[in-house]
C-alpha cells in the first residue's frame, strides 16, 4: 500500500475498458490498495493495441498500481471468494451494465451483508433509472446522446458527425466523478460510521461537463436557445442533411452573442502553430498592441454576428492577423505575447509531453518498472499533496498476478487455492 491520504483503504474493483479503471487509477495514486477483479479472459482492453500480449498501452496506463484477481464469478466457488474477502474491503466499484451486478450477485444489497459500512460505487452508461436505463452506453454513444459530438462541430466526408477522437471524454469525466464520490463517502463514513451506495454515469458526467450549454434560464432561452431549437427541429422535419442542420446549429450559437474570437484561436507561424487564449479585456488589449490593431471593438463579446459590417470587419481582421503571424517563429511570438500579458502556447502532440520541460519541472510523469516491458514513464497523479504525498504505486498487473496474495488475505490456505486452480475457478499458474 502507498503513503497517500487513502493509505489503508482497500478497493475491490469490478471494472473494464476506461471509465472505472481510470477512477481506480486515481484512487490508487491517492494511496488506496486497489484489487481489480477480472474474468479468466481478462479485461477486454488488455489486448487492445497490444504489442506485448495482455498489456496494451491503454490497459497499462489505466490499471497501473493495481493488483489483479482473476476469478470466474459464474461459479459458486468464485463468488464465495468475493464474499469471503468482503469483510476486508472498504469500497466496491463496478461499471457493468445496469442489472448485471444483481445477476452476478455482487450488487450493493448483497455485498453490504458481508460489510455493513461498505461504500459501493456503481458507474453505468445511462444511469440506473429512466427509459434508457437498460441500454448499454459507451463513450461514443453518450457523446452523441449528450450533444458533445454535435457541439464539437466536426464533420466527415459523408456529411456525418465525426467522433470526438482526442479522448473518451465521457469516460474520463465519469471516472473522475466516481473517484470524487468515493473520497467524499469515505469522509462521511469516517465521521458517522455509515457506508452508502454511490451512482454516477457517462450521461451524468456529460451533463456536468456541459454546464453552460445545458443551463436553462428564461431570459437567455427566449433570446438564444428557443430560436435555435425551433430552427433545428424545422430542419429535421424537412429532412435536411446533418451538414445543413449543423450549419443552422453553428450559426444559431454564434447569433446568440458568442465571441468572434480573433484572439482566442490557433494561428500558423513560420515553424508551427501558436494558440492565443485571450479571454479578458486586458488580454485582448495586449494582443491588439502586439498585432498593431487599433479598433478596440475587434473581438469584444456581444458583437452582432448577423450584421454584415461586423462580419466584414471580423473577416478582414482575421486575414490581417493570419498574415502577420506567418512572419515570425512560434518561440518569437510566445515571448512577445507573454510579455504583453496575452495567454498563449504552442500546439503540441500529446506524445511530446513526457519530455516537455514544464511537465518535467512539475514532476507530472512517474517512473515505474514493468515486469514484461521494462522501464516506463507513466502519467502521474492528478493532484499533488504536501502532507500525504500521492504517487503511482506500480505498473499494471499481469492477469491474475495477485490471486494467491488476495486469496491469502481472505483466509484461504495454499491447498484450497491449489484446488480452486485445478477446478478451473482460478487461472492456472502461468
Amino acid at each position: 500500500m502507498g503513503s497517500g491520504p487513502l493509505n489503508g483503504v482497500r478497493v475491490l474493483e469490478f471494472s473494464q475498458i476506461v471509465a472505472l479503471p481510470f477512477a481506480g487509477c486515481v484512487l490508487s495514486d491517492l494511496g488506496a490498495e486497489v484489487i481489480k477483479v477480472e474474468a479468466p479472459t481478462g479485461d477486454p482492453h488488455r489486448n487492445a493495441g497490444a504489442v506485448v500480449p495482455g498489456q496494451g498501452k491503454r490497459f497499462m496506463s489505466l490499471n497501473r498500481g493495481k493488483q489483479s484477481l482473476a476469478v470466474d464469478l459464474r461459479r459458486a466457488e468464485g463468488l464465495a471468494i468475493i464474499y469471503r474477502l468482503m469483510p476486508r474491503i472498504d469500497v466496491v466499484t463496478t461499471n457493468f451494465s445496469t442489472g448485471v451486478p444483481e445477476r452476478l450477485k455482487i450488487d450493493y444489497d448483497t455485498l453490504r451483508g458481508y460489510r455493513p459500512d461498505l461504500i459501493y460505487c456503481e458507474l453505468t452508461g445511462f444511469g440506473t433509472r429512466g427509459p434508457m436505463r437498460d441500454r448499454a452506453g459507451t463513450d461514443v454513444v453518450l457523446t452523441a446522446y449528450s450533444g458533445m459530438m454535435m457541439a464539437d462541430q466536426k464533420i466527415d466526408a459523408d456529411g456525418l458527425p465525426e467522433n470526438i477522437t482526442a479522448l473518451p471524454v465521457a469516460d474520463y469525466g465519469a471516472g473522475f466523478s466516481a473517484a470524487v464520490g468515493v473520497c467524499a463517502a469515505l469522509y462521511h463514513r469516517a465521521l458517522t460510521g455509515e457506508g452508502q451506495k454511490l451512482e454516477t454515469s457517462l450521461l451524468q458526467a456529460s451533463v456536468a461537463l456541459q454546464d453552460t450549454a445545458v443551463l436553462r434560464d428564461a431570459v437567455h432561452d427566449t433570446a438564444m436557445r428557443d430560436p435555435l431549437i425551433a430552427a433545428v427541429e424545422e430542419a429535421r422535419q424537412r429532412g435536411d442533411s446533418y451538414r445543413e442542420v449543423l450549419d443552422i446549429y453553428t450559426r444559431g450559437r454564434r447569433g446568440g452573442g458568442a465571441s468572434l474570437s480573433i484572439f482566442r484561436r490557433p494561428y500558423q507561424a513560420k515553424d508551427g502553430v501558436i494558440v492565443l487564449g485571450a479571454l479578458t479585456p486586458a488580454g485582448r488589449a495586449g494582443a491588439r498592441r502586439v498585432l498593431g490593431i487599433d479598433d478596440h471593438r475587434i473581438d469584444e463579446p456581444g458583437q452582432n454576428t448577423r450584421d454584415p459590417e461586423v462580419m466584414a470587419t471580423f473577416t478582414a481582421a482575421i486575414a490581417q492577423v493570419r498574415a502577420t503571424m506567418l512572419t515570425r517563429t512560434v518561440a518569437d511570438w510566445l515571448d512577445t505575447f507573454t510579455a504583453a500579458g496575452v495567454p498563449c502556447g504552442p500546439l503540441q502532440m500529446a506524445e511530446e509531453l513526457a519530455d516537455d520541460p514544464q511537465v518535467q519541472a512539475l514532476g507530472l510523469m512517474a517512473e515505474v518498472d514493468h515486469p514484461l516491458t521494462g522501464h516506463q514513464r507513466v502519467a502521474g497523479p492528478v493532484v499533488s499533496m504536501s502532507g500525504t504525498p500521492t504517487a503511482v504505486q506500480g505498473p499494471s498487473p499481469a492477469l491474475g498476478a495477485d490471486t494467491d496474495a488476495v486469496l491469502t488475505l481472505a483466509g484461504y490456505a495454499s491447498d484450497e487455492i491449489a484446488a480452486l486452480r485445478a477446478d478451473g475457478v482460478l487461472l492456472p499458474r502461468g
